[in-house]
């Protein structure tokens, strides 16, 4: 380890719902965090958008508010970290201004433009053997074609397509820059070779100059420009490193370093990830196959999108009674939800829940794939349902996990991340429906960890990222399935499992349930 005795990096994570900014000491430790929230916009079915501006800005605040709580100089920060939400789509003008509202990875729009691709590129195969990832409505690639059919005006105006913390990178140092593991993310990137497709942009008719430039995620792209300083607090000329894709920095905070780790990430989505040494991919194309934030290295990853978002649209929808007990006694509703979910038995008395609120990915990758809860019957409460979201997206996660396993990745343990992770019932649930014991680090601050991790490598304070994160991350406690909970847990996801395709064949044969999407300006007659 080198580097000046007292110095401080920063990491940014801009998530979904937020900027969470945390600030780590020489040694790797938590010093100080904050976070600035900011709303989602969903102008259509489907669809999902955010004001660019309100990350920057965020991104600022948070800043500001994490020096405040560490009480810790700016000019003492040695480098800023980036991570964030990925394959969201930001169109720049030639001023450098947004020309619309970012397209986030949520979004779904984009079926008609995913078959486009395919169809460009000679075949799903074929995708895969160019990018090591099929084609998915959240992705970059489809919302770039999307624009250009639908919004001529705007596509005519856009200069330059970036990544969502890529732009907040460019507020703050007047650059544009990404890195591998998001690039990996847009559908445009070779991701076996970590560079731009060629290939893929020239099938798809994307001019390679309205793509940033790419480095590893520990190397410096750029420093903070005057204005940006000024706004965050921090020193003009600190070095900003390329940070991380949301997942790849949210690993690198659990320690996902080397083969055979994985870990699991309940933010607004799930995600389960294991560390790769190689770009092997599933050849169902069912996961993703990624570049990860340590270079020469590669992840595999599957996604369920409604994870932490099922429990949230839980909450503000039916949990009135649970947040009104949680603002009396001072703590967060999600603590009263589990308190409650916990008093229901495992199983939820056959209530089952399908986490399908905004489409799926993994295994499925059907935009049009819908939740639902089966089972129904008096006996059930509030507390039954927020039981079942808990334990549906649990039986998701394991749906990743079993392709996992028919792969050969045998986990010993899976490190667990993300506001769902701070519940000590979620995590029971988790360890019993995946069979493997789920271990906490005793930092939990998701993505914006792993960035200031990436920056405390580009900094100079540590040698590589693997040191960095073998010296910054402790597991806190550890918990094991039970036999018993996990037997029961095996027969309930039997039954889990067969209710997609029950569903969907129901919907297909329904007229009028299966949504064809919003209009837009190409079907809208």
């Amino acid at each position: 380890m080198t580097g000046a005795s007292g110095r401080h990096v920063v990491g940014l994570d801009v998530g979904t719902t937020g900027v969470k900014t945390v600030l780590l000491d020489e040694t790797g430790r938590l010093a100080g965090r904050a976070t600035v929230e900011y709303p989602l916009l969903r102008p259509r079915p489907g669809w999902a958008e955010q004001d660019p501006e309100r990350w920057y800005s965020a991104a600022a605040e948070s800043t500001r508010r994490a020096l405040e709580d560490a009480g810790v100089s700016g000019e003492r920060v040695a480098a800023v970290g980036l991570a964030g939400q990925m394959h969201g789509s930001v169109f720049l003008s030639e001023e450098g201004e947004p020309v619309r509202p970012a397209i986030l990875w949520c979004d779904q729009r984009t079926g008609l433009e995913c078959a486009e691709i395919s169809r460009r590129v000679g075949g799903e195969r074929r995708l895969v053997e160019m990018t090591s990832n099929r084609t998915q409505t959240g992705f970059t690639a489809p919302k770039i074609l999307w624009l250009r059919r639908n919004e001529p005006e705007n596509w005519a105006r856009t200069k330059k397509i970036l990544l969502p913390k890529d732009f907040v990178r460019y507020r703050m140092t007047n650059d544009f820059h990404t890195e591998v593991s998001d690039a990996s993310g847009t559908l445009l990137f070779d991701v076996a070779r970590r560079r731009w497709s060629d290939e893929v942009l020239r099938a798809l008719e994307i001019p390679r100059d309205l793509l940033p430039a790419h480095v590893e995620s520990p190397e410096i792209t750029r420093t903070l420009a005057q204005p940006a300083a000024k706004a965050m607090g921090l020193r003009a000329g600190t070095p900003v490193v390329g940070g991380a894709g949301d997942c790849a920095a949210g690993a690198l905070g659990t320690g996902v370093t080397r083969k055979g780790r994985l870990s699991v990430s309940i933010g607004t989505s799930g995600v389960l990830f294991a560390h790769a040494d190689e770009p092997w991919t599933d050849p169902e194309g069912r996961l993703h196959t990624f570049c990860h934030a340590i270079p020469g290295a590669w992840h595999l990853m599957g996604v369920v999108l409604m994870a932490g978002g099922s429990l949230r649209w839980f909450r503000d929808e039916f949990a009135a009674e649970e947040r009104e007990e949680a603002n009396r006694r001072g703590v967060d509703p999600y603590e009263v939800i589990c308190e409650r979910a916990a008093k229901v038995a495992p199983g939820a008395e056959g209530l089952l829940f399908l986490p399908y609120l905004q489409g799926e990915r993994t295994p499925h990758a059907d935009p049009e794939a819908r939740g639902a809860f089966t089972g129904l019957s008096l006996r059930h409460t509030r507390a039954h349902f927020a039981r079942a979201v808990l334990e549906g997206v649990a039986f998701a996660l394991r749906d990743s996990l079993e392709i996992f396993r028919s792969l050969g990745v045998a986990p010993r343990e899976i490190r667990a991340t993300g506001g769902g992770a701070r519940s000590a019932e979620w995590r029971r649930i988790l360890a019993d429906v995946l069979e493997t014991p789920i271990a906490v680090p005793e930092v939990d601050e998701g993505p914006a960890f792993g960035a200031a991790l990436l920056a405390s490598v580009g900094a100079g304070t540590f040698f590589d990222v693997g040191e960095a994160c073998e010296a910054a991350v402790r597991i806190r406690e550890t918990t094991e399935p039970d036999s018993s909970r996990a037997a029961l847990y095996a027969e309930r996801y039997s039954s889990y499992r067969a209710l997609y395709p029950a569903l969907k064949t129901r919907a297909e044969t329904v007229p009028g349930t299966v949504s064809s999407g919003p209009p837009t300006a190409r079907n809208a007659d």
